[in-house]
């Protein structure tokens, strides 16, 4: 089968980009958002879950960084179709050669660039536009008990947010510093 995705890689593993390929003519465009049998190529494991959608207003909004505990983990298919972000997914897997450290792609409702997450990943963006959409495919429903996050600026991190952190939710400036002997997630 071929992909309709162009994929790249990131410097960690498991974590991609994927551009859509549009069909444009004088009308638009269309492009394919998903396809279980494509993205089972590159890592996507069970049905789609759940889509949810989000709406951030403000450049500067900063949204994360969330994650789900095993065995709540889930697999994301990050898309803007609308606007521009700051993308950034963070690797918690315990044993990870790349523990803690992330990677952070621009997607955009023209670069046609999704980003796909695997388990065991902490993920956020930053609205670098005013009025983004995004769209969220995940690979399991949503457990409260297992909800995580990380603190979007704590300074282990090291994540450079280009813009100012604006309008934190109440829920994302609480979460905390990562201290010491944070050791992540098990697999």
């Amino acid at each position: 089968m071929t992909v309709r995705f162009e994929i790249e890689t990131t410097p960690i593993e498991g974590l991609l980009v994927l551009k859509r390929r549009r069909i444009t003519d004088e009308r638009g465009h269309i492009s394919r958002l998903f396809c279980s049998d494509e993205l089972a190529e590159i890592g996507w494991r069970g049905p789609v879950a759940q889509v949810n959608e989000s709406a951030s207003r403000f450049a500067g909004t900063v949204r994360g960084m969330h994650f789900q505990s095993p065995p709540f983990s889930e697999i994301k298919l990050v898309t803007c179709v609308a606007g521009c972000i700051l993308d950034v997914a963070i690797d918690l897997r315990r044993n990870s050669p790349t523990f803690l450290n992330h990677v952070a792609v621009e997607l955009s409702a023209d670069n046609a660039c999704s980003f796909l997450i695997p388990e065991g990943f902490a993920h956020g963006f930053q609205a670098l536009t005013d009025d983004v959409r995004m769209i969220y495919a995940h690979s399991a429903p949503y457990h409260a008990e297992a909800e995580g996050g990380l603190s979007p600026t704590d300074p282990r991190l090291g994540v450079a947010w280009p813009l100012p952190v604006r309008h934190l939710s109440p829920r994302d400036a609480g979460h905390p510093l990562l201290d010491a002997d944070y050791q992540g997630l098990a697999a």
